[in-house]
């Protein structure tokens, strides 16, 4: 079994390192990779935004599996081009990805589909925007990807114009539409499900910590660390929200001839009346999935299949580890607003075997040395009895780690240790 993942981050070293516990010894390659998954997986010197050159490479590597780590292939018909040259992949079609390219579309299958989210509305000009907002705070939000950076919560009409401006105006992201909706509030939460076309099955639930500094404090970034469990989502309720919220969205796929095979990220919020979806994403989230992998049992590349073909999952329930896990983002310096690179990385020879380094945004040295290369730059992820073990071994191999303008947050977990203890 031959197997591509496709992405250079730390989601798809996650992933990397869990096929690679597969009983089935899968021969793995990535593309583009960094350094750390080179440990691990044969690295392609393909492009993540050039589909035509990565479909063209998995023929010519004659791999039986493509396993799509990023959005931005996904959206831009990965996919569909793997199909046309008889090549199975784990993600979902084009069209079917809109799901994450548009916030707009996505709401409209809510609706079409019953699941709970926020009122909201889309619009094209900053007026028609502003025009849009009943209450502050409210919630802007760019219609495309954006790395996760295209979302501003605006306490007063001056930030509400301002984000207006810059997504409709300066086209930061560029030319689109904005979705204008409503604050929610209350405790977010990740859920992951894997999708067979036909059936969504749980995997462990996570928080991430999308600000940049400790308190929920500072710009959003791409996630500076998460955990799994998460305290008070047993699995009853885990079981419930699957199917309220991701077999609704399935079924709907589904019956309109687009059905979906993949991961489903259902970003939400717990609210007092329950929970409501913020996002869905096509993928594996990134940096849940540094915590989730880690704990899964099961043979991910035996699921992985199985989530091709069309109700290949009916009646699975993965194993999972009762150990908790706990991740920690380390950024390199002007993160998120920009990203040095080149500054050499120090200790990660000095880390514990039983913690788990992901690469993110590194790259190799002209001496050979691991340098950063990228905004978020490593994971650290360790697994504990309780969430503090966890987020203890976590941090005390963090602090073994060193790079010029290294950040991270000190307090992604916590809040699970003051609840479980």
């Amino acid at each position: 079994m031959k197997v591509l993942v496709v992405g250079a981050g730390g989601r798809e070293h996650a992933i990397v390192r869990a096929l690679a516990r597969s009983p089935q010894d899968p021969e793995l390659l990535c593309a583009p990779g960094n350094p750390g998954i080179g440990r691990h997986a044969r690295l392609l010197d393909v492009g993540v935004d050039d589909v035509a050159a990565m479909a063209a490479a998995a023929e010519h590597e004659a791999v039986d599996l493509v396993v799509v780590g990023p959005e931005a292939p996904l959206v831009d018909g990965l996919v569909d081009l793997l199909a046309a040259r008889g090549i199975t992949a784990f993600g979902p079609t084009g069209e079917v990805a809109q799901l994450e390219g548009s916030k707009a579309f996505a709401k409209e299958i809510m609706e079409a589909a019953g699941v709970a989210t926020a009122t909201w509305r889309a619009v094209s000009t900053v007026e028609d925007g502003m025009g849009a907002i009943e209450r502050y705070p409210v919630v802007i939000k760019f219609d495309g990807l954006a790395a996760g950076k295209g979302v501003v919560i605006a306490q007063d009409e001056a930030q509400a114009r301002e984000a207006l401006e810059a997504f409709l105006v300066q086209e930061r992201f560029g030319a689109g539409r904005v979705v204008v909706e409503e604050a929610l509030e209350g405790e977010e939460l990740s859920l992951l499900a894997l999708c067979d076309g036909e059936t969504a099955v749980p995997m462990a639930p996570a928080q991430d910590y999308k600000r940049i500094f400790d308190g929920d404090r500072g710009p959003n970034t791409g996630g500076m660390g998460s955990y799994s469990p998460v305290p008070g989502i047993d699995r009853a309720r885990l079981e419930e929200m699957v199917r309220t919220i991701h077999q609704p969205v399935v079924d709907e796929l589904r019956h309109r001839g687009t059905p979906f095979h993949g991961c489903l990220y259902a970003g939400l919020m717990l609210t007092a009346d329950g929970p409501r979806v913020l996002e869905f994403n096509v993928r594996f989230g990134d940096p849940e999935t540094q915590a989730v992998l880690p704990r899964l049992r099961s043979d991910l590349l035996d699921l992985l299949q199985r989530s091709t073909v069309p109700g290949g999952l009916a009646g699975d329930d993965p194993e999972w580890d009762e150990r908790w896990a706990v991740s920690v983002v380390l950024a390199s310096g002007g993160y998120p607003e920009s990203a040095s690179t080149g500054d050499v990385i120090s200790g990660l020879d000095a880390v514990p075997d039983d913690v788990e380094v992901t690469h993110a945004g590194t790259g190799s040295g002209p001496g050979g040395e691991i340098v950063t290369a990228g905004g978020r730059v490593l994971n650290v992820t360790a697994l504990g009895e309780g969430p503090g073990a966890a987020r203890d071994a976590a941090y005390a191999a963090a602090d073994l780690i060193t790079f010029e303008g290294r950040q991270l947050r000190r307090d992604i977990a916590l809040r699970a240790v003051e609840r479980v203890a």
